[in-house]
């Protein structure tokens, strides 16, 4: 319900800042941000596929195996398979992501699950604590990470009428321990150069898909999702808003970051370049520089 609110633009969060808008011939990508009074800034992107499927998008974006060895995401270092629900698809992940020399690889435990109405699929994934899985001082522990995707089809812009481009809606945010000025710098200077890989990877592995090679286990999981009707969870969060509502003399519940949820989904999914300077990414001197003008003034 909190995916759907912000897939619709209807979660009462601030108003999003157009950042960027980029056309090639195979694919568009747009994007937004904005920032929240408590908490990191705040991303949205969309990127249409022409000629992909909603399924092997999802698949394709489930894929650990995959993102390591096409190396398309090529700051994930290693992942692992903590947790799995066959029945749900529900999974439990640790993800262990590059970063520069000055500061620590960063370590990720992350809960994910896809729900699907009819041929579009809302995939969440999140930090979630485990306290079984131990914490080191390297890599350090994000503790605060949201991404998540609604993936559906679209009508492809050859005018013809057909559903065969995908759309990807990402919202990400992520606070890594470093000055959240920094990591909107590195989202600036880097975004396009990381959106970019994605597509490559996304062919290849439709290439591979139509060849017949065998999917991951990671991939499978996605197979595995919850259905559900959209028009049924809508009535259903309408009656639940009425019924708050009319409840005036309810007491009012403790306020948990948790129960903010709506207001700080984002997009983004190249939070992590503000602390990369791979590939002409983000140079040096940018990070640094930068890195000493906030030192002062802390986290944020």
């Amino acid at each position: 319900m909190h995916l759907r609110r912000v897939v619709e633009e209807k979660d009462g969060g601030p108003a999003w800042t157009h950042m960027m808008d980029r056309t090639l011939p195979t694919f568009r990508y747009q994007a937004w941000k904005r920032e929240p009074q408590n908490g990191p800034p705040q991303y949205r992107s969309s990127t249409i596929f022409e000629d992909a499927s909603p399924d092997v998008v999802r698949d394709f974006f489930w894929d650990d195996d995959f993102r390591i060895s096409n190396t398309w995401d090529d700051m994930l270092l290693e992942h692992e398979t903590l947790e799995e629900c066959a029945k749900t698809g529900t999974m439990v992940v640790r993800w262990v992501r590059k970063f520069p020399f000055f500061c620590s690889d960063r370590e990720y435990v992350i809960g994910r699950r896809i729900w699907a109405s009819g041929k579009t699929y809302y995939c969440v994934t999140k930090s979630v604590p485990r306290p079984s899985v131990p914490r080191s001082s390297k890599p350090r522990r994000v503790d605060l990470y949201y991404s998540s995707w609604c993936i559906r089809p679209v009508e492809s812009r050859n005018g013809d009428g057909a559903m065969t481009a995908c759309e990807v809606l990402l919202f990400h945010h992520e606070d890594m321990g470093i000055p959240w000025s920094i990591a909107k710098l590195g989202v600036q200077q880097g975004m396009w150069g990381c959106v970019k890989r994605i597509e490559p990877g996304l062919r290849a592995y439709q290439t591979a898909r139509a060849a017949g090679v065998p999917i991951s286990k990671c991939a499978a999981m996605a197979h595995a999702n919850t259905k559900f009707v959209a028009d049924e969870l809508t009535a259903s969060e309408n009656n639940t808003e009425a019924g708050s509502t009319s409840n005036n003399a309810q007491a009012e519940k403790p306020k948990h970051w948790t129960g903010n949820l709506p207001k700080v989904f984002v997009i983004g999914s190249v939070v992590a370049l503000a602390c990369t300077f791979d590939k002409g990414l983000l140079t040096k001197a940018l990070v640094f520089g930068t890195a000493r003008r906030f030192a002062g003034p802390g986290r944020r």
